[in-house]
């Protein structure tokens, strides 16, 4: 009898019962991280209102094919984003929720799919584990309030990567499988282009060597899983390319090969860049990666890790940090894929060391817990990061959460050292979902204006009416591009002119133009980055 290439529990577990907790307070965990506070903070950054705004533009237009900012072809990056944000644009109205909706339908998918793969691989207390660590770690709940790609990649590469396990477990893969991965790998094309396809067989073909099983890896070119990418994919690719003689030019050499190997797009950080940012973004469950280093080193020495489903999803966990740890071009988000399969093997760890009755999984959940009362001590250091003028860069703006943080995990800490460990996971997750409903009520509000041009763009209205003309001098281009969104038309830099203008300008740009005699008035002040400025006499920038 033929043997599949990974090892598998799913035929171990036969009929299983799930209890109305184990399923409704996973339910309530993603409820709460993904669509929690949505629109508490107004799109920020360069990249949220740009995806927006061409994705309103493609709603409005009927234009499914060629992605528009400000009416002119924009091909950073390809369609899916757009055409899922623009169809909640037409089901919801213009605003956050919809924008942001795809990401917190991809983080639904990342979670649930990483839990199915849990099960097959290693079991019902795996699952039940990632169920309820996924949803919590910073990197999902950050990026499912993204109005961007990244979230949807990543949910559709750990989609793939679950297929992907579905087939090397069994001795002879099944049409479902195969059409499922050559889809949900088209998709994540779809949503970001060939690194998709890099990412994926980069993490295959390294499994492939790690546990000497090349043949294995051929499964993956069987003409169904081919038909199934080429179908969800190229029509798209081939109809933009069609329309737009400059999109091949633009999207794969400069958005991709050259955005990979050159610092074009200002985005340098160095080789070691990613290697926090993965330690931040699983957390609060970062203290889990010790216990795994030591079990693979056991599994290593006992000759039984080659076919192992751990050695498959470290490989598409390891992949995307070596890939773009070599290119010139670094943003956190860049890794967001290692974090699906990552965190399912660091349930399985858990999971298994908890049914060998190990009397260390008390200790490694508590150091879970203590997470939290140590991120509480170390307050000082990351608030003097936040903007001095809102309020916030003090502890006692932050009382009510640090305590709160730091109880609780004390809590929870108690709970593990007294061998209640799935009661203390439950709680960490628990806890961490209260505070982002607290920080969604209590902080996002007061950096709304520091972080989006949302409050801009109403005092812009109430000030100046609906259709008066505002420039913009100085600021970053996340304020211009803002304004842009959210009024609804374009926002120019200032230039020479009769009087009176208005603009929105830095703090110290508005003193400056004082300083220098030129009649102004400062009609607003909302942050240091955006006082709203009227010139009341000629002048000369």
């Amino acid at each position: 009898m033929a043997l599949a290439p990974i090892r598998a529990r799913s035929a171990e577990e036969g009929a299983f019962q799930i209890s109305w907790l184990d399923a409704l307070l996973p339910l309530a965990l993603m409820l709460v991280c993904f669509f929690s506070g949505l629109g508490a903070l107004g799109l920020t950054g360069p990249d949220e209102p740009r995806y927006a705004a061409i994705a309103r533009n493609m709603a409005r237009s009927g234009d499914w094919v060629t992605p528009r900012l400000s009416g002119q072809p924009w091909f950073e990056k390809p369609a899916l984003y757009y055409w899922l944000a623009a169809s909640a644009f037409r089901l919801f109205g213009d605003g956050e929720f919809a924008m942001r909706l795809p990401s917190v339908l991809a983080a639904m998918l990342a979670t649930l799919a990483a839990a199915w793969a849990a099960l097959r691989a290693y079991g019902l207390d795996a699952a039940r584990l990632t169920l309820l660590m996924l949803p919590a770690t910073v990197a999902l709940i950050g990026f499912s309030h993204a109005a961007a790609p990244d979230m949807l990649f990543s949910g559709l590469l750990a989609a793939a990567a679950v297929a992907a396990a579905e087939m090397l477990q069994k001795p002879r893969a099944g049409m479902l499988s195969r059409i499922a991965w050559g889809a949900f790998l088209g998709a994540a094309t779809l949503a970001k282009g060939p690194a998709a396809v890099l990412l994926a067989g980069g993490a295959t073909l390294l499994w492939a060597l790690a546990s000497r099983q090349l043949g294995a890896a051929f499964r993956f070119l069987h003409p169904a899983c081919l038909a199934a990418f080429s179908v969800t994919a190229v029509p798209w690719y081939a109809l933009c390319a069609a329309r737009n003689p400059e999109f091949s030019r633009v999207f794969f050499l400069e958005h991709n090969v050259q955005r990979y190997l050159t610092p074009v797009f200002q985005h340098p950080q160095p080789f070691w860049f990613f290697a926090p940012v993965l330690l931040a973004a699983i957390l609060p469950w970062t203290a889990l990666l010790l216990p795994l280093s030591l079990d693979a080193l056991r599994a290593r020495s006992s000759g039984r890790w080659r076919d192992s489903p751990s050695l498959f999803f470290a490989c598409w966990a390891i992949t995307p940090v070596l890939f773009f740890s070599f290119s010139e071009s670094k943003l956190p988000g860049y890794i967001l894929p290692s974090v699906p399969p990552l965190m399912l093997i660091l349930a399985a760890t858990l999971a298994r060391r908890r049914s060998q009755g190990s009397e260390s999984s008390r200790v490694w959940v508590a150091l879970i817990a203590a997470t939290f009362p140590l991120l509480s001590l170390s307050a000082g250091y990351w608030l003097r990061r936040l903007p001095t003028d809102l309020g916030l860069a003090t502890a006692s703006a932050w009382l009510g959460l640090l305590g709160l943080a730091a109880a609780g995990g004390l809590t929870c800490a108690l709970l593990a050292w007294a061998r209640r460990e799935r009661a203390a996971i439950a709680g960490v997750a628990v806890l961490t979902a209260v505070l982002v409903v607290g920080a969604d009520v209590r902080v996002l509000p007061k950096l709304d204006s520091y972080l989006s041009a949302r409050a801009a763009a109403r005092v812009t209205t109430e000030e100046l009416g609906a259709a008066a003309r505002v420039s913009v001098w100085g600021v970053n281009r996340s304020l211009q591009l803002g304004l842009e969104f959210y009024l609804d038309r374009p926002v120019p830099q200032l230039t020479e002119g009769p009087a009176p203008v208005w603009f929105w300008t830095t703090a110290q740009r508005a003193e400056d133009l004082q300083l220098r005699g030129v009649r102004c008035t400062v009609v607003r002040k909302l942050s240091q980055e955006a006082w709203l400025v009227r010139i009341d006499a000629p002048f000369a920038l």
